[in-house]
């Protein structure tokens, strides 16, 4: 099984940015589709961001576009998300999460379900 470390989250004012990172081991990283994934205080898990194994496809929740960028650097074993216009309706743990046999989009069509890597998180609080 594969290991995922979150960074880079933290306290920030609304209207700032952020950028986390997620370090991956374990698996060839060049193989697995990653994503980014959050759960607010009092409720469920979501699905923010994904990207395919090549960069080519990214996908986005409707409440993130135009304000998160994901990418990734395969050399480097490493996925980012970059946070702009942070809202407080942003505050969550933020998880990373790795899929070895699905695509970036059913990442985000399934919410996660059947993905067994995951981070244990970092915690991204939007003060306003």
């Amino acid at each position: 099984q594969g290991q995922l470390m979150e960074s880079g989250g933290g306290l920030v004012r609304a209207g700032g940015s952020l950028r986390l990172s997620c370090a991956a081991s374990g698996r060839t990283f060049s193989n697995l589709a990653m994503g980014w994934f959050r759960q607010a205080p009092g409720k469920e898990r979501e699905f923010v961001a994904s990207i395919s194994r090549n960069s080519f496809m990214t996908y986005y929740a409707d409440s993130v576009k135009g304000r998160f960028t994901i990418s990734r650097d395969n050399a480097k074993n490493t996925m980012y998300l970059e946070m702009n216009s942070l809202e407080p309706e942003d505050t969550a743990v933020y998880y990373c999460a790795a899929d070895v046999f699905g695509t970036a989009q059913e990442m985000g069509v399934h919410g996660g379900k059947g993905i067994k890597d995951w981070g244990r998180g970092t915690l991204v609080t939007v003060s306003s």
